[in-house]
């Protein structure tokens, strides 16, 4: 039997956006009491269709078991021109009937799907007019030292202040931290040291950065970071001679403040002058750069992964990821923190690829038991496992774990070698 769909999305919630409730009343007004099967994405945005939801929806209309999908409004289920062609596309294929319970279309009609494509274009219009906005209010918070997120700088911590009505915060330099920093900088600039040199210089002498070990991805990553240096002319004028793009004049690097990377909409890194305090000499932090740039480059923390497993497997002596390594027979993962640090004893060799085979083994199992093995194709065969993509494997992780968790069930896996 054929049925209705109602979609909703909603990308954030906020004060001023339709609630996931009330987009679904509205659309169950306007089916007048018909029955109806709900799919729900929360926090996902309309610009891509890489959503759960909307996938299963797309699976259930290709399976015919879907006549009709009922939305509160047109963007919620898509906001790209190109997507919504090729979903229109599918709908007629299956004789499925689209109906937005705000804007009336007759898609059976010329007219009617000649008004869906121009609200659809008014629909992208609208995003890249926020994304645009956003883009711009980003750059100008940068510029009057506002922090607008991501990870904070060992070294630094936030504090709060105001900038007119508006509260928000900025890096301030933790001086216990900070004296540590300074060290590593020292350390790295002698002409003898490198990064496994200090971090080794660090676990011997049982030393830890903000609570945690160093090592070295993170540490190639910290000497590069420009948000540390006191920024001069002479900060200037390596950047400029290096290609990067700068923002500003030569005088706004005057030595009392640090820098800071942007990257624009293009997704091209710019540097700019920003309020915060530098905490390295400049001639110290470019004496470091000099000797980055004339050595090879350490592999960077972001790395493509080999295994679908990275990130999902940790040492159960000290909860750190282990890493995926290959010698001239096989690949195996080790602790990072033993590799790196040697603050763990470690878990030994674990051969990666009977470690995904064992625990590929698992997931059929747990599926099964709690029947969610049929949601999933591709999931039962070998062959048919390996060929999804990372994001479909995790995905299937996801689920599995949130499963588990609500039967309050522990898995338990032993490996013997």
């Amino acid at each position: 039997m054929r049925n209705t769909a109602i979609y909703v999305r909603q990308s954030v919630d906020k004060k001023d956006s339709i609630s996931i409730e009330n987009q679904i009343s509205i659309c169950q007004y306007e089916l007048k009491g018909t029955a109806a099967e709900v799919y729900i994405d929360k926090g996902f945005s309309g610009k891509s269709t890489d959503r759960p939801q909307f996938r299963k929806l797309v699976h259930d209309i290709e399976a015919r078991k879907i006549t009709r999908v009922v939305v509160y409004k047109l963007d919620r289920i898509s906001r790209s021109i190109l997507d919504f062609a090729n979903m229109m596309e599918m709908f007629s294929e299956y004789n499925v009937e689209f109906v937005s319970s705000t804007e009336k279309f007759d898609t059976t009609t010329p007219m009617g799907r000649a008004m869906l494509n121009i609200c659809i274009v008014f629909a992208q219009l609208e995003r890249e007019t926020i994304q645009q906005r956003v883009a711009d209010s980003y750059q100008s918070c940068i510029r009057r030292g506002m922090r607008v997120g991501g990870c904070t700088p060992r070294g630094y911590k936030l504090e709060s202040f105001s900038v007119g009505d508006i509260t928000t915060k900025r890096l301030v330099a933790d001086p216990k931290i900070a004296k540590q920093i300074n060290l590593i900088f020292e350390l790295y600039a002698e002409p003898d040291a490198s990064l496994r040199s200090i971090v080794r210089y660090f676990s011997e002498n049982k030393l830890l950065l903000a609570g945690k070990p160093l090592f070295a991805p993170t540490l190639s990553k910290m000497l590069r970071n420009p948000t540390y240096v006191q920024a001069d002319q002479d900060v200037y004028e390596f950047f400029k001679n290096t290609g990067i793009q700068v923002e500003g004049d030569a005088a706004d690097f005057s030595g009392l403040s640090g820098c800071m990377f942007y990257r624009t909409p293009d997704g091209i890194r710019v540097l700019i002058p920003s309020p915060h305090v530098g905490i390295i000499p400049s001639e110290l932090w470019l004496t470091v750069q000099r000797k980055l740039w004339a050595n090879p480059s350490y592999p960077p923390t972001g790395a493509k992964a080999k295994t679908w497993l990275a990130g999902q497997v940790k040492c159960g002596l000290c909860g750190y990821s282990l890493i995926d390594l290959q010698n001239h027979k096989f690949r195996y993962m080790r602790c990072r923190n033993q590799m790196e640090s040697k603050h763990c004893n470690g878990c030994g060799t674990v051969r990666t690829h009977e470690l995904e085979q064992m625990i590929h083994k698992r997931i059929l199992e747990q599926l099964e038991k709690l029947g969610l093995l049929s949601n999933f194709k591709g999931v039962a065969s070998k062959r048919s496992w390996n060929k999804m993509s990372l994001d479909q494997k995790h995905y299937v992780i996801d689920i599995l774990i949130t499963q588990i968790r609500a039967t309050g069930e522990r898995v338990e896996i032993e490996w013997r070698h």
